[in-house]
């Protein structure tokens, strides 16, 4: 008898008609002391257990950096002076967002499917409390996206994801040198009619390494050490400066 209601049970599960199997051209980033940023080249393929249905896919990729609490403030001007008024404090903003799509992102998307899984940019910011510090808090997170759109940190990137036979899928990250240390999580999610039928999650680990991870750590453990340290290359290199100068004077 528990047989026979396991074989039920089993055989009212929904089948994975459809799911992705990824690939990365790199899952790692190294920062050194001469990165200037990293593409990352991220493709892959749709398994099905069916013929292809009628209805197309559309792919949806987005890679996310850590998420860190950040404060907007707005500067008006007083009395001909720039000063800082209003503020609000949003309670994590990714450092670095990207959305990548196979169509325009309001028609891959539903907006329903959007606020389920916080795929758009604004989506992807948290300000539970924003509106209770100003009245106007969406104009705060839109400056914020704005201000990291002009550093690259915040990308959107529709119509950027190749989709081949409704099959093969590819498409290419920009990541910007001022990256922040962490695990950037990387989502492909495929949709149908605006609705996501499936969802493949995986890490892109970006670290300091080599000279730069020992001062990261240094400074981090022992900043009296560290802040000697910089204070004594700071008087050697002033110092090395002005004997080249004397030298240049006297020749």
């Amino acid at each position: 008898m528990l047989r026979v209601a396991l074989l039920l049970w089993l055989a009212a599960l929904p089948l994975r008609a459809e799911e992705v199997v990824l690939g990365l051209s790199k899952d790692r980033v190294a920062i050194t002391a001469t990165f200037e940023g990293s593409d990352i080249l991220i493709f892959g393929a749709i398994k099905r257990e069916t013929a292809i249905p009628e209805v197309p896919l559309d792919v949806i990729i987005t890679v996310s950096g850590p998420s860190r609490p950040a404060t907007v403030r707005r500067k008006e001007r007083v009395l001909g002076i720039w000063v800082n008024t209003d503020s609000v404090d949003l309670d994590a903003a990714p450092t670095f967002y990207a959305v990548a799509t196979s169509g325009p992102l309001e028609e891959v998307l539903s907006d329903t499917e959007d606020l389920r899984h916080r795929v758009s940019i604004p989506r992807a910011i948290r300000s539970v409390g924003a509106a209770s510090m100003a009245a106007d808090a969406e104009n705060f997170t839109d400056a914020l996206i704005r201000i990291r759109k002009r550093q690259d940190a915040y990308q959107l990137l529709e119509n950027r994801v190749a989709f081949d036979e409704q099959t093969l899928f590819r498409t290419a990250i920009s990541m910007p040198a001022n990256l922040t240390e962490g695990d950037y999580l990387t989502r492909i999610f495929l949709t149908r009619e605006g609705r996501v039928v499936s969802q493949f999650e995986t890490v892109i680990d970006v670290r300091k390494v080599g000279v730069e991870r020992w001062l990261f750590t240094l400074s981090r453990e022992q900043p009296l050490l560290y802040g000697l340290m910089s204070l004594a290359i700071a008087i050697a290199a002033g110092w090395g400066a002005s004997a080249v100068f004397q030298v240049l004077r006297r020749s």
